[in-house]
């Protein structure tokens, strides 16, 4: 059977198998189709009207505390009502700098509803990089935790800085002097609705989230209210469905659009209940599952990577969880992961911060990124000029189904683009006149495989696909046989300069949970890949670098690349494929250099 009636086949199942959630698949596509950005709706109303329809339901579950949606809500009024006394308004910036816990989530709330922007801080950054993510929103005011007043000082923000902004402080006991006394204040502050939620629509922008600055600064991205609710329709009642009396476990950082918008926006969607983790553990994860008694987690791909990795447990199925929903499951872990802790349906969905559109799995089809019922384009991609192909005639030009193409989206007036506060930032992810002179489309920067059926599959990104011996690298293709190997626990490709070499020649940086065989890892590789996607450099880490998201840092990788003086770590080079990969010392490495040794 070919794999167009193959796919065809199991996405009729895929399409029969929502029909016990049908009430659920109705609001989504009756949201989705009512929703604009004019429309009088907003995250604060909608949290009013569950408030208000199911006042006795548990809201969120932290450790040993929960709260109803009735007390989430009033929680929220009260904060809110402290920072409108102290002059926030509708349009300005507070700057929320927490770890992941409840005050954080019930501050966003409260800015939201005055009609504010809440900017989810990073509490792992320090010093210049938090200095730069505060002043790019031009905060009007600062919400910390007590946990991170330090790293605030360090950024020159805190009440001993040169900056004047307002500072809140949200701990136990009494508050740094300079800093307002959130929680005493908002202990006695009004419960009541405030005016300015009604005012709000769904165009205005609620939260400002960060890129990861795995290649630089951080950029914000603007979130609107328009794009969120999107993701309640479309992600939460549309593809997971979950049922008022569901629990969905998030350990992810609430700075991090898989916990503040799909997690939280995927229960105010059914009216059910976010259990919210303080952060990450492989070990513990099962724990907390059923601590919660969790049916519904979020997850992003390197978090089932470490499931997996752990040893195999006696629990590992046992607990009530039939969906998850996130992104970055690698095809190759899909079934072993789903086979060993008994997942029924996975909901993998494509998205960014600032993209205009998202693709999600709703059918529960294996490996696959989703649909998309909004325009969209697969288009051919230069890897080694790192730019969308254009014909003579200037255009651009679609791949064929099954091919591997640039990803954009068209920005249309249903699907708008948001962008950065850098305007600069915002123009350069638009490709103007891709196939009409005057049209414009969302340059995702992702190399993505059209599956037909509207169906895409995440290949990898533009900056890591690179171009060796005329042909493109996709470099998670060769991690994913990297990670096959046995040995191998993690595994970062990446593509680095040689002398007088067109494009760029491949590099490994792995982490061994036993000896390292450069000899049968070779074979390993040479037998699984074309020539030009073995690997040619080889470095050993007791641990990868990664940002609180877990993606794997690759940019001081690329700098250093394979020379020995600056990585300070075993190298190694495959020069001869029968003798295997053998230790790079600086004598080889000056040969390289001279042009003496060639690949």
């Amino acid at each position: 059977m070919s794999d167009d009636r193959v796919h065809f086949r199991d996405l009729l199942r895929g399409m029969v198998s929502t029909l016990p959630d049908f009430a659920s698949t109705q609001r989504g596509l009756w949201n989705l189709i009512r929703f604009k950005p004019t429309t009088p709706l907003s995250i604060g109303r909608r949290y009013e009207q569950l408030a208000a329809t199911q006042p006795q339901r548990v809201a969120l579950r932290f450790e040993e505390r929960s709260w109803t949606y009735a007390e989430f809500n009033a929680w929220a009024n009260r904060i809110a009502h402290v920072l409108k006394a102290r002059g926030l308004k509708r349009g300005e910036v507070v700057s929320l700098l927490f770890e992941n816990r409840p005050e954080a989530l019930a501050c966003a709330l409260a800015a939201v509803k005055l009609g504010a922007v809440a900017a989810m801080l990073n509490p792992n950054q320090r010093g210049e990089v938090l200095a730069h993510s505060i002043k790019i929103t031009q905060a009007r005011a600062i919400v910390v935790g007590e946990e991170c007043v330090g790293a605030l000082d360090s950024a020159g923000y805190g009440v001993r800085g040169a900056h004047t902004v307002q500072l809140w402080w949200d701990g136990e006991g009494a508050a740094p002097a300079g800093y307002g006394r959130l929680r005493e204040e908002s202990a006695t502050a009004s419960a009541a609705a405030l005016p300015e939620t009604a005012q709000v629509t769904l165009g205005d922008p609620c939260f400002y989230i960060f890129t990861s600055g795995t290649t630089g600064l951080p950029k914000a991205s603007r979130m609107t209210h328009y794009r969120w609710m999107r993701s309640l329709a479309g992600m939460g009642q549309l593809a997971v469905r979950l049922r008022r009396d569901d629990v969905l476990y998030c350990p992810l950082p609430l700075y991090h659009n898989n916990a503040l918008t799909v997690s939280w926006s995927t229960t105010l969607g059914a009216g059910a209940a976010l259990a919210l983790g303080r952060k990450f553990s492989a070990s513990r994860f099962w724990d907390e599952i059923r601590r919660y008694d969790a049916t519904a987690f979020c997850y992003i791909g390197e978090l089932c990577r470490y499931l997996l990795n752990q040893p195999p447990k006696p629990g590992d199925r046992q607990h009530r969880v039939r969906v998850v929903i996130g992104n970055g499951l690698r095809a190759e872990l899909w079934d072993a992961f789903q086979q060993r802790f008994g997942i029924e349906r996975i909901c993998e969905f494509y998205g960014a911060s600032e993209a205009n559109l998202a693709f999600v799995n709703g059918f529960g089809l294996a490996r696959t990124a989703g649909f998309c019922p909004l325009p969209f384009a697969i288009v051919e991609f230069d890897a080694a000029a790192e730019a969308p192909r254009r014909g003579a005639d200037g255009f651009m030009s679609r791949v064929a189904r099954g091919g591997v193409g640039l990803l954009i989206t068209e920005v249309t007036e249903r699907a708008p683009f948001d962008g950065y506060t850098d305007k600069k930032a915002s123009e350069a992810k638009l490709l103007r006149d891709v196939f009409k002179r005057g049209d414009c489309w969302f340059n995702s920067g992702d190399l993505v495989r059209d599956q037909g059926f509207a169906h895409i599959q995440f290949v990898d990104r533009v900056g890591d696909t690179f171009r060796w011996k005329g042909e493109n690298v996709a470099t998670t293709e060769v991690e994913a046989v990297l990670n096959q190997f046995p040995g191998v626990a993690e595994a970062v490709v990446y593509g680095v300069q040689l002398p007088d070499s067109d494009g760029r020649a491949g590099m490994a940086a792995l982490t061994l949970d036993g000896e390292f065989d450069g000899a049968a890892l070779a074979r390993h590789l040479c037998a699984a890949l074309p020539a030009y996607a073995v690997p040619l450099f080889v470095r050993l880490r007791a641990q990868q670098e990664t940002t609180a998201t877990f993606k794997f840092r690759k940019l001081e990788l690329k700098q250093e690349a394979f020379d020995p003086l600056r990585v300070g770590e075993p190298l190694y080079v495959l020069r001869d494929r029968a003798r295997g990969y053998e230790p790079l010392d600086s004598t080889l490495y000056a040969a390289i250099g001279r042009g003496e040794l060639r690949f």
